[in-house]
């Protein structure tokens, strides 16, 4: 024996009767009790650290009949310390639970619950009937005798039929799951849970055929498709994700109702307390209804129709207005022509020749800056009143007749705006035109063509430039979006309308997405007609330049170009929003409709103020910052004050600095001396005499905007909603219908008229949007509330089964807002054989 070993058992001599006597004071192997058991049955008996009991129950499993097996324990709370030990032992599978049974919820709180009831998985069999055994045992360690009750039944409705709906109730210890299998026709069903009342919280998961099954509130989210809910929960299954073309249903309530929006309960953190039962107990009723296959092809050929019926439209009243203006043309035509009889002939329109100057008697109308009727107005009554303005603008005797019969300059060297803006005689023009109480197109189209050409085609190749960077991300982004909603099967993600939501491939609601393709489609259609009218228009030009450039409202396309790829962008990012629609990503859906706006209100002014409209550059800064407010909304806007108070400065500040820029046709200066003079107007116009404002068209216009925007400002500092992003867009609509409403009204009230064309664009779009907006306002989810909340909302599909509300409102708002970019495009076809010395500006 080595030296090691005779140290070590001399060391341990001496202490080998005290570790005998260890031995001796061991406990015993526990004893084992095992009896054949029955189905509901109750068995009470109790169960401790040295007793182990053992159930054992036959089941009789055959392969075209399905039944669940229900185990059902009651365990008295007093041994909470030392719970009892249920493990359920299958063919392929071991349930294991503890009585009381503790569920942590939110900030780790405990909850203990005695009443405890698991369903038991039924393992497959290839045999028409097969003798299963399983077994319950049961086991603590403490040692006291610790009673329970243990039963075990079938449970009768287990199995889910197609249209047949299943009532049962659930609390958060005594979870329930069905099985459905899917008929060899039906390839997707929609699984709808509905509930009475909205609390307590509870979760629905769609989990295959295995065992075990998830159905604790602490396990439920580890496999499968699950989504929250209070009243309505609705789940899109397809038969192609499960191997065995079935599945299970599975109810979970949950320990809080945190995650369904409901509050928290006081709770003493110390240690954790006995639930009632009765409290957290929720009755559920679960019906499957089978989605229609062909849902698909109708859906997309009636997309894809009511669209192409657009072109095919389009197309006849294009071809019967070119057969009208040539068989006009060839009647109109005479040996001797004025401009205006010119270009009727050249654009095939009757001939329409006013006066001799603007404001002449041969054609009344209102001036710029008065309400009130002048029929005549003489020249030299205007030169003079510009003449007397000399103090105050500081130039020379200069009459509206030289300023009128001066002609135009084209400039030969340079295509550049600033080159030809900077020219002294043109701004000494400016101070003088702009200042005209009675002001014509003519006065504010004085720049070079070429110039003004390249400055508005800037529009489009801006919007077409920021429409590749913005979207490429986006994009990218809900990729991601859908990728984790399919990979964790978490459906909180994303706030669909569940109850008409249909999956293609790994988009979980395509009848969303292709609604969206009107936008789209309509959006290049405008292109197209945009593109047209400007090669007609070219073609014009070619044969007689100069009446052309004399007649009508200046014609520049650049700005129709942006509008109309706004609007496709807006299909594609809306598009993108519905492939998850969330909080996080709806200023993805609103961007370009803050484009939009934007475009369509610089439009409105461009037509009448070619010269003086904003660039490109200061048009899509502004509305970079308008999208830069709608993000740093959504992100701290939620009820947060001192957003809004400074957003509401903003805001107030901006209108009346756009009240200034408007009213004074951007002749006035922002510096030091503003106040000063602000005061001198008040004390001059206000106080010592009491005169009316120079411009009063303007200034009633600048009223209204002023107060209808205060009012909002308003309306948010003390409501602060929740939805940011639609109320930023509520102010922009707001706006933009405003000055369209003007603009009609000074048109009316200028003599001149609305043709066919835009009048029945401008009667057809106005009901559009109305139905549109009713359709908009019904509300099917809503991301301001939690996703069970949200859910509530849910409508079922009310088009061919396959499109919503929201849908319908897709397809109208994109028909409407097509109508709109018609109105605006076609609106002044009345002026193009009218001298542009004799349209007013207003």
């Amino acid at each position: 024996m080595r030296a090691v070993d005779m140290w070590l058992l001399f060391w341990l001599l001496p202490v080998a009767p005290l570790m005998a006597q260890e031995f001796q004071k061991a406990p015993s192997a526990k004893v084992i009790s095992q009896q054949d058991a029955e189905f509901d049955k109750v068995y009470s008996d109790h169960v401790n650290g040295e007793l182990l009991n053992i159930y054992s129950f036959n089941h009789t499993v055959m392969r075209n009949k399905t039944e669940g097996v229900r185990v059902s324990v009651n365990v008295s709370l007093e041994q909470k310390e030392s719970p009892v030990l249920f493990v359920v032992r299958q063919k392929e599978a071991v349930v294991s639970f503890q009585v009381p049974l503790i569920l942590r919820g939110l900030y780790q709180r405990k909850y203990m619950y005695q009443d405890v009831g698991r369903t038991l998985c039924q393992p497959q069999t290839k045999n028409m009937s097969e003798l299963q055994v399983f077994y319950v045992d049961v086991s603590t360690l403490s040692m006291k005798n610790t009673s329970y009750k243990l039963s075990v039944s079938r449970v009768d409705n287990f199995v889910l039929r197609t249209g047949q709906a299943i009532s049962f109730n659930a609390t958060p210890s005594q979870p329930q799951y069905l099985r459905y299998q899917f008929p060899d026709e039906v390839d997707s069903v929609i699984v709808k849970v509905t509930s009475p009342s909205a609390f307590p919280c509870s979760v629905i998961s769609i989990q295959d055929i295995l065992c075990p099954v998830y159905d604790l509130d602490n396990n439920v989210e580890f496999i499968g498709m699950y989504q929250t809910m209070t009243k309505k929960a609705a789940i899109t299954v397809q038969k192609k994700d499960f191997p065995s073309s079935s599945f299970y249903v599975v109810v979970v309530v949950k320990t809080e109702d945190e995650a369904c929006g409901g509050a928290l309960p006081y709770y003493p953190f110390s240690q954790g307390q006995p639930v009632d039962q009765g409290s957290r107990q929720k009755s559920l009723d679960v019906v499957v209804t089978p989605a229609l296959r062909n849902a698909y092809v109708g859906g997309m050929l009636f997309c894809l129709g009511i669209f192409l019926s657009f072109y095919l439209l389009t197309f006849i009243i294009a071809c019967w207005e070119n057969w009208r203006q040539q068989k006009k043309k060839k009647g109109l035509l005479t040996p001797v022509s004025t401009p205006c009889d010119e270009t009727a002939s050249l654009l095939g329109k009757q001939k329409v020749c006013p006066g001799s100057f603007c404001g002449s008697p041969q054609y009344e109308g209102y001036g710029y800056g008065s309400l009130d009727n002048h029929s005549t107005t003489s020249t030299e009554a205007i030169s003079d009143s510009l003449v007397s303005s000399e103090g105050t603008y500081g130039y020379t005797d200069r009459s509206l007749e030289n300023l009128a019969s001066r002609p135009r300059l084209e400039s030969l060297s340079s295509v550049e705006e600033d080159d030809y803006d900077t020219l002294v005689d043109i701004e000494s023009d400016k101070n003088v035109i702009r200042t005209k109480k009675y002001l014509c197109v003519a006065d504010l189209a004085r720049k070079d063509k070429r110039v003004m050409r390249k400055k508005y085609q800037i529009y489009f190749w801006n919007i077409a430039t920021i429409a590749v960077f913005y979207a490429l991300p986006v994009i990218q982004l809900v990729i991601t979006y859908q990728t984790v909603v399919n990979v964790t099967g978490n459906q909180d993600i994303c706030y669909y309308n569940f109850l008409c939501a249909h999956p293609l491939g790994a988009l979980s609601a395509f009848n969303n997405i292709l609604s969206n393709l009107g936008y789209i489609m309509l959006g290049m259609l405008f292109l197209l007609i945009v593109l047209q009218r400007e090669l007609n228009y070219n073609r014009a030009l070619m044969h007689n330049r100069a009446s052309l450039e004399e007649c009508g409202i200046p014609k520049h396309f650049g700005v129709f170009y942006a509008m109309g790829t706004a609007l496709m962008m807006e299909g594609l990012l809306s598009a993108c929003y519905h492939v998850c629609p969330n909080y996080t990503n709806f200023q993805f859906d609103t961007s370009f409709m803050y484009m939009i706006a934007g475009l369509c209100m610089l439009k409105l002014y461009q037509k009448r103020h070619s010269d003086i409209n904003a660039s490109a550059y200061s048009a899509y800064a502004c509305l970079a910052f308008v999208i830069f407010f709608s993000v740093l909304g959504v992100v701290f806007g939620k009820r947060n004050l001192v957003f809004w108070i400074i957003f509401s400065v903003i805001h107030i500040v901006a209108t009346l600095l756009l009240s200034c820029q408007l009213y004074y046709m951007g002749r006035w200066k922002l510096d030091t001396g503003i106040f000063r003079r602000i005061l001198y107007v008040v004390y001059t116009d206000c106080i010592r005499q009491c005169s009316g404002p120079l411009y009063m068209d303007r200034m009633v216009l600048l009223v209204m905007g002023n107060i209808i925007n205060w009012s909002l400002a308003a309306y948010g500092l003390i409501f602060r909603p929740n939805d940011f992003a639609s109320y930023l867009l509520a102010i922009g609509i707001c706006n933009l219908l405003l000055y369209f409403a003007f603009y009609i009204i000074m048109k009316l009230r200028s003599g001149e008229r609305i043709t066919f064309i835009p009048s029945m664009c401008i009667i057809c779009t106005s009901v559009v949007w109305g139905f549109a907006l009713f359709f908009f306002f019904q509300g099917l989810s809503t991301w301001q509330k939690t996703p069970a909340e949200s859910r509530e909302h849910n409508r079922d599909c009310i088009l061919l089964n396959f499109f919503d509300d929201h849908d319908i409102w897709h397809f109208l708002s994109s028909i409407a807002m097509f109508g709109s970019f018609l109105v605006l495009l076609t609106l002044d076809d009345d002026l193009d054989t009218v001298q542009r010395d004799k349209i007013y500006v207003f």
